[in-house]
C-alpha cells in the first residue's frame, strides 16, 4: 500500500493499519484487504494511474444502486483522487442455487427502478474506457438512438482512433447500425437503472448467501442490455435466469437481440485489450447481414 495513502487513512479512521493484503479486484486498480488494530477490515482500491474521476464515478454508481433499495452494495467509507475505501464483504460460496435465485430476483427488481430518460447526468467508465451517458435530445427518449450514438458509435470511434478498424469491420457495423432501429422496434420500455457491467467478477456472494453488486458502470437504459452482459462470459446459472424471468419476464425474441447488446462490451474489450476480440465481433456482425 502507498505509504502516503496509509497515513491519510490512519488519520481518517483514527486507528493504525496493521495489515495489508493484496486481493483480486479488477485490472485497473491495486486492490487490498486492510486490517485495523481493532480487527475491523476494509477494502481499499488504489489507482495505478492518475484519473480521479474513475473512483468518483464508481462511488456515484454504488450510491445510485443503493438508493434503489433492492440490491446490496458495499458502503463507501471514503474516496480520494487516488483511492477508494469500501466496506469489506466476507465472501462465501458463489454457485449455490439459493444465492443465484436471490441475485436473479434482485437484478430484476433493480430493473424495475425507472428513470425519466436514457443515460445519466454524468458520464462514467466501463473499465478504463470513458462511457458517454449524455444523449442527444432524441436519444434521451428513444432507446435505439441512444444505443447507437452513445454505445456502438462511441466505441467505433475509439476503435478507429486506436487503429483496430478494418474495412470489413466498418462495413458490417454500418450495416448493423442501419438495422438496429428495426431490430429493437417493439421492445420499448421505460429506462431501467442498470448496473452496466455485470459479469461474474462484478458480483459477490457473502457468507450468508446474500448477493452484492460491485464495480458498476450505471446508467438508465434498456434492461436487455444489462442482462446480455451476464451471458457474455458466463458465471450465471440457469437458476439466476429463471428467477429473473419469474420476477420480470423478458419480451419475445430476446435471444435474437442479445448479441447486439453484447457487441458494445466486445468493442470495449477490443479497445482495452486488443485484437483477440476481433473475430468474435465479426461473427456477431455477420449474423445480421
Amino acid at each position: 500500500m502507498n505509504a502516503e495513502i496509509q497515513i491519510r487513512l490512519e488519520e481518517l479512521l483514527n486507528e493504525k493499519i496493521i495489515n495489508s493484503i493484496s486481493v483480486s479486484g479488477g485490472c485497473i486498480a491495486d486492490s487490498r484487504k486492510i486490517e485495523l488494530n481493532s480487527g475491523i477490515f476494509f477494502f481499499l482500491k488504489q489507482l495505478s494511474f492518475a484519473n480521479p474521476k474513475i473512483f468518483e464515478a464508481e462511488a456515484l454508481g454504488l450510491d445510485l444502486l443503493s438508493k434503489s433499495g433492492v440490491v446490496n452494495v458495499p458502503k463507501v467509507i471514503e474516496k480520494g483522487d487516488d483511492f477508494l475505501l469500501l466496506e469489506w464483504i466476507e465472501v462465501g460460496e458463489k454457485n449455490k442455487d439459493s444465492s443465484m435465485e436471490k441475485l436473479g430476483r434482485q437484478f430484476a427488481k433493480l430493473h424495475s427502478f425507472h428513470g425519466q430518460k436514457f443515460g445519466l447526468h454524468k458520464d462514467n467508465y466501463l473499465g478504463n474506457t470513458h462511457q458517454s451517458n449524455s444523449p442527444t435530445v432524441k436519444g434521451s427518449k428513444n432507446w435505439a438512438t441512444f444505443f447507437i450514438e452513445n454505445r456502438i458509435q462511441f466505441q467505433l470511434d475509439l476503435v478507429e482512433k486506436k487503429e483496430y478498424s478494418t474495412r470489413e469491420l466498418l462495413n458490417l457495423l454500418e450495416n448493423l447500425i442501419d438495422k438496429i432501429p428495426n431490430i429493437l422496434a417493439g421492445t420499448e420500455e421505460d429506462p431501467s437503472l442498470l448496473h452496466g457491467d455485470l459479469w461474474s467478477g462484478n458480483y459477490l456472494i457473502d457468507i450468508s448467501d446474500d448477493p452484492w453488486l460491485i464495480d458498476p458502470a450505471v446508467y438508465f437504459g434498456h434492461r436487455e442490455a444489462d442482462l446480455a452482459m451476464t451471458s457474455l462470459f458466463g458465471g450465471f446459472s440457469k437458476t439466476f435466469y429463471s428467477a429473473y424471468e419469474s420476477e420480470f419476464p423478458l419480451l419475445p425474441g430476446y435471444s435474437e437481440r442479445e448479441p447486439i447488446y453484447q457487441l458494445y462490451h466486445l468493442l470495449n474489450h477490443l479497445n482495452l485489450f486488443g485484437t483477440s476480440y476481433y473475430g468474435q465481433i465479426i461473427s456477431i456482425l455477420k449474423r445480421y447481414v
